[in-house]
């Protein structure tokens, strides 16, 4: 694989952060996230497992997020090293404390560039068991349907050129 320019990189990961923020703000479904990945892309998630190929990542992506419509994910910080990108974000739920500070956990994720706009690989990294102690302390419950993780997702989260 070619090895692509930092600015590059970071230049399409700024209109996938824009497109995120539509997505935040109910302008758009969490599908339009699938532009931004090639046609054999993998993504890994940590709750939903391994999901090889646009298609089935389109589906991912809708699915995976029904009930969370009111969570965000705040960006914080990004680096690039060859075509790898690793991005910091908060997985923050609704509400807050008595104190004013967010229930919110960090997030990692990790992408690897494959050119003309696009990645074909994202693994997103965070802390399951802090996620669920956030949502009993905050008492958080979805409003309406919410989908679950399969119960034996692919747990493969190799990248491999």
């Amino acid at each position: 694989m070619p090895q692509f320019p930092a600015s590059e990189i970071l230049e399409v990961h700024t209109r996938y952060l824009a497109v995120r923020k539509r997505i935040e703000q109910r302008e758009i479904g969490w599908d339009a996230l699938a532009q931004f990945f090639t046609d054999d892309a993998s993504f890994v998630d940590p709750a939903w497992g391994r999901v090889d190929g646009l298609a089935n990542i389109k589906t991912f992506l809708i699915e995976s997020m029904v009930g969370l419509e009111e969570w965000s994910f705040p960006h914080e910080w990004e680096a690039v090293e060859g075509n790898h990108l690793v991005t910091g974000w908060l997985n923050r739920l609704p509400g807050q404390r008595a104190d004013g500070t967010f229930y919110q956990a960090p997030g990692l994720s990790r992408l690897v560039y494959a050119g003309n706009g696009k990645f074909n690989f994202e693994q997103d990294i965070l802390n399951m068991t802090h996620v669920l102690e956030l949502i009993t302390e905050s008492g958080w419950a979805p409003d309406g349907p919410m989908n679950l993780p399969p119960q034996n997702p692919v747990r493969l989260c190799a990248w491999q050129p």
